[in-house]
């Protein structure tokens, strides 16, 4: 499914128009369309599945915070009309999602995390590389996967970019300094529509732990780890992705049904 990105006003977005169930898609601090790619092909036809282009290189740097893209979202949201969304974020896009789902509990019909931070992450260290050093760039890419061929040429190409480019890499910054003060290991418990967490076993970033963590603080949720496997799941095993989130999908939309 080859989906063009749409730009109005202020909103750069793809939308598939598939089905009447809205399937928002919210991507990390180095987030790509790409990485969505297998979720779009299965879900596009039978989901208006929706993936924001969140304004991390565009916002004013003092508007620039995970509450400020949760701002963003919402009034992305509230521009195209959709209700009872299916949240799904990986990594920052996972923090985001539960942000929204506490701000927007009647938008919200489940949520889905995948190495999602909001609780515990380890990304870049505790200091920004330096810039050039594309080896280090390279590595770091590839040890977000399990198997690091995952981590493809263009995808090292684009953090790379983001890394010698000031901007962005004070942006990227600001925004993960943002995303740590955020811990929302006390509110989670107000969430209380279905949650389905998928995390890789080897996750180096949102380490297992932090999943399972999750389970415990989220009073409907479920939990499936998969082997061989590291911070981004719906990449390296889509198939079983797509598979369990299909499954959850079915679930939470024959239970609205039933109520």
């Amino acid at each position: 499914m080859n989906l063009q990105t749409k730009q109005e006003g202020r909103f750069k977005y793809i939308e598939s128009g598939g089905g009447e169930e809205t399937l928002l898609l919210l991507h990390g601090l180095f987030g790509a369309l790409s990485n969505f790619e297998s979720i779009i092909a299965y879900f596009g036809g039978r989901y208006n599945v929706v993936v924001p282009i969140l304004p991390i290189m565009e916002l004013p740097l003092r508007k620039l915070s995970v509450m400020g893209l949760v701002e963003y979202v919402a009034d992305l949201v509230e521009y195209k009309g959709f209700e009872d969304v299916h949240v799904l974020g990986n990594s920052l896009g996972g923090h985001v999602a539960l942000l929204y789902a506490l701000q927007h509990p009647k938008k919200v019909r489940s949520v889905i995390l995948t190495g999602s931070s909001g609780l515990f992450e380890s990304a870049m260290g505790t200091t920004f590389p330096k810039r050039g050093d594309k080896e280090f760039i390279r590595k770091k890419t590839q040890s977000t996967f399990y198997h690091p061929e995952v981590a493809t040429e263009e995808l090292i190409e684009e953090v790379y970019d983001t890394v010698n480019d000031r901007n962005k890499a004070i942006r990227v910054i600001a925004t993960a300094k943002s995303a740590v003060r955020h811990n929302l290991g006390d509110n989670l418990n107000q969430i209380t529509v279905p949650v389905l967490l998928v995390w890789g076993k080897d996750d180096q970033i949102t380490p297992a732990f932090v999943g399972e963590k999750f389970h415990e603080l989220l009073p409907d949720s479920r939990l499936i780890l998969i082997d061989e496997c590291g911070h981004a799941p719906m990449m390296e095993h889509p198939a079983l992705f797509n598979g369990y989130l299909n499954e959850f999908l079915q679930e939470v939309s024959a239970a609205k049904i039933l109520a």
